[in-house]
């Protein structure tokens, strides 16, 4: 079946339909990372969003069930050059195509991703639509015209979970899948209270491993229902879209600020800026991607990171915090913490799933930080 994607500024691109017939419409960015498509396809950071993957080859191990990082697919359409329509991976139960599909997400292929992703790079991203029913591109181009973008709105009530649940799954090993139950760890076990804005399954089980104890809340949770818990330290999740569209998670973590230890990551790192009283602002592309250079400010150490964000922390709004981190290939900031509350944060995604793990000591920075704040309360 054919199918074409248009973008706002009038270009076409002419393909072939794989998963859903029908039509997506949302934002266009690209992806650099060369596997993980499972794991950014169930990723809710990407609700609202139309995804390009850089790598020519998608599909080739297919779909496995264990390896989603959320309930569903929520991102609006998916582009690849090339769709594997025969998965090898002893793991895998469908194809990529019959994933898509069984989730009612189109995908193009067969078009040129290299130069799709070099007019992200220099025009920034922007709302595309793809179809396999309708292919005059001036009547596409007024359905974009008519389609929400993303600033202001408030895209976490999509993703979201409806009530709060307790997590107990912890890390996958090939002999016996995923674990269950918290590890015993001397300390003892602390209990985390995590704010969902759309937040990945394997924060959750990087808490898990980390001897948490971890009760995932809605985002219109209030602070009082959070302190009602007890909780030893309260966490915020990714999530998509801009910060500003979720004005009422903002007031919710102002009130938490000084509590509680606090650690965000992605949305959840804007937000505390903007609880803190800083400023956000949109990316010309933004940051997608397993492959992002960050460099730890005190150390000099670089890790190798897992991205998926289009806005960003503007460091010279903030007070009392100190920079931890920066983005090496833009200098934009990737992490700060409060000077003056056990609060701190990353703008990239130390979970990986898909990326490297060089960050993973980010969750064990947040045990000791809750360690320490119970002491002290003593």
């Amino acid at each position: 079946m054919k199918a074409i994607l248009v973008l706002e500024d009038g270009s076409s691109f002419p393909g072939e339909n794989f998963g859903a017939a029908g039509e997506g419409v949302g934002e266009v960015v690209f992806n650099t990372s060369m596997t993980g498509y499972q794991e950014i396809l169930t990723d809710p950071s990407y609700f609202g969003q139309i995804v390009c993957m850089t790598y020519p080859l998608i599909g080739n191990y297919g779909i496995n069930i264990e390896d989603v990082e959320s309930r569903k697919i929520f991102l609006s359409g998916f582009i690849v050059k090339e769709c594997s329509d025969y998965p090898s991976n002893f793991r895998s139960s469908l194809t990529l195509g019959e994933y898509l599909k069984s989730n009612n997400v189109v995908g193009i292929h067969s078009i040129d991703t290299r130069a799709l992703t070099r007019k992200l790079r220099d025009k920034g991203a922007q709302q595309g639509i793809i179809s396999t029913s309708d292919f005059d591109v001036e009547n596409l181009l007024k359905k974009l015209k008519s389609a929400p973008g993303l600033v202001g709105r408030d895209l976490v009530h999509g993703v979201t979970c409806n009530q709060s649940y307790e997590w107990e799954e912890g890390e996958w090993t090939l002999s016996s899948g995923y674990s269950h139950g918290i590890p015993l760890i001397k300390e003892g076990i602390l209990k985390v209270a995590a704010l969902d804005f759309g937040i990945k399954a394997n924060i959750l089980r990087m808490l898990i491993q980390s001897g948490c104890a971890v009760k995932v809340f809605p985002a219109s949770v209030t602070a009082d229902e959070i302190l009602a818990e007890e909780p030893d330290g309260i966490f915020l999740s990714n999530g998509p879209g801009d910060p500003e569209g979720v004005p009422y998670a903002i007031n919710t973590v102002k009130t938490l600020i000084g509590q509680k230890p606090i650690f965000g990551i992605c949305l959840g790192h804007q937000i505390l800026s903007l609880a803190l009283g800083g400023k956000t602002y949109k990316l010309k592309f933004g940051h997608h991607g397993a492959n992002h250079p960050v460099k730890e400010v005190e150390s000099g150490k670089v890790e190798i990171t897992s991205q998926n964000h289009g806005f960003a922390v503007d460091i010279d709004s903030l007070k009392d915090v100190t920079l931890t981190h920066v983005n090496l290939n833009d200098q934009t900031v990737e992490g700060f913490r409060c000077n003056n509350y056990p609060v701190f944060s990353v703008q990239y995604h130390p979970e990986a799933s898909p990326g490297p793990h060089d960050s993973s000591y980010l969750f064990q920075d947040f045990r000791k930080m809750m360690i320490e704040f119970k002491k002290n309360e003593k």
